[in-house]
């Protein structure tokens, strides 16, 4: 699992931008806003381009904004990402942008945030239930879901086969409606049979763990689908190892080096890239434009493409692998 070299100033690093508490409506301030953005986890790929497009945000920003980035180790530690947004609720910060670890626990630190004025944006993973003045930018992970599985499906041809899937962290809206667009496409497709499903916990090492399993009670495997990172690593590892590498067909989701150079291999037939660029990005003008103006920001679909061998080295798939804030992967750029 690739690490990020640049997460080394991580945990409560602030990253002071000068660019260009109320959660919709009313009037609005003028002056500095300090912003808290929260991924689910430090360490990985994505949340780092996550962080790279709201300092982007800040940079290209109306006046002066503060952005505390911090998170916690694991995508599993709900409890610490708990706590660390109620610090910052503490400190008194003008807006939380987060992405919620767990969907049902984090909306009463939501409701907390909004209690005392403070402007929350969601990013990637929102809560359960959503409140109406909290604007989500994310993928369609459903729509992106069933796209990836069709390619999967058509990769098997007609005669189907045995596929694994290979979720991470049940319970999360991102995980759940991964997996629901997944199934969706299955259900049309009897063919394709779901012989094993067992979950990452969004870890690397279980990843690895559970694959080397799968592929021992099912030999005759077809196909897997990863459902993040860790998941799609441990996964192409695990087949490497096996010596089934380009025999059994990949699907996954998230772009790190290590996943676009296993596509480049043809150990990994396919990946969803995100653009966690733009989450963070419209996440943090989201935050802005409420606190400035007090008005309501609709939230919206982040977008979505499917990366193969074939099209890896397309301009616009290159944009968002590898976004800069001079020409960021965003809506009207």
């Amino acid at each position: 699992m690739a690490a990020v070299a640049a997460l080394a100033l991580a945990a409560c690093a602030e990253v002071r931008e000068q660019g260009g508490g109320q959660q919709g409506g009313g009037e609005g301030r003028q002056g500095p806003i300090e912003l808290a953005v929260v991924p689910k986890a430090v360490g990985f790929d994505f949340w780092e381009t996550v962080r790279q497009g709201a300092v982007c945000a800040a940079k290209r920003a109306e006046g002066e904004v503060d952005v505390q980035w911090d998170g916690v180790a694991q995508e599993t530690d709900v409890t610490g990402q708990v706590n660390l947004l109620q610090n910052f609720i503490t400190q008194g910060v003008d807006g939380l942008v987060y992405a919620a670890t767990d969907a049902k626990v984090l909306h009463d630190v939501t409701q907390q945030a909004l209690d005392q004025g403070i402007t929350v944006v969601n990013i990637d993973s929102g809560t359960d239930p959503q409140p109406e003045n909290v604007p989500v930018f994310a993928t369609d992970n459903v729509a992106a879901a069933e796209r990836a599985t069709e390619y999967l499906v058509e990769q098997l041809g007609e005669d189907g086969g045995k596929v694994a899937f290979i979720p991470f962290q049940p319970g999360t809206a991102t995980n759940d409606t991964r997996t629901e667009g997944f199934k969706n496409v299955l259900k049309e497709n009897p063919q394709v049979k779901l012989v094993a499903e067992q979950s990452s916990e969004s870890n690397y090492n279980r990843a690895l763990q559970v694959t080397e399993d799968i592929l021992t009670a099912h030999p005759d495997l077809d196909a897997i689908y990863a459902a993040n990172e860790p998941g799609v690593l441990g996964a192409a590892e695990a087949v490497r190892s096996a010596g089934k590498a380009g025999e059994i067909i990949i699907v996954g989701w998230d772009t790190a080096p290590d996943e676009l150079k296993a596509v480049r291999e043809g150990v990994v037939s396919a990946l969803i890239a995100q653009n966690p660029f733009r989450m963070g990005y419209d996440g943090v003008n989201a935050a802005v434009k409420m606190i400035r103006t007090g008005e309501q920001v609709e939230g919206g679909d982040t977008g979505a493409i499917l990366v193969t061998r074939e099209n890896i080295d397309d301009p616009e798939v290159q944009r968002v692998l590898d976004p800069s804030c001079e020409n960021p992967p965003v809506e009207g750029q």
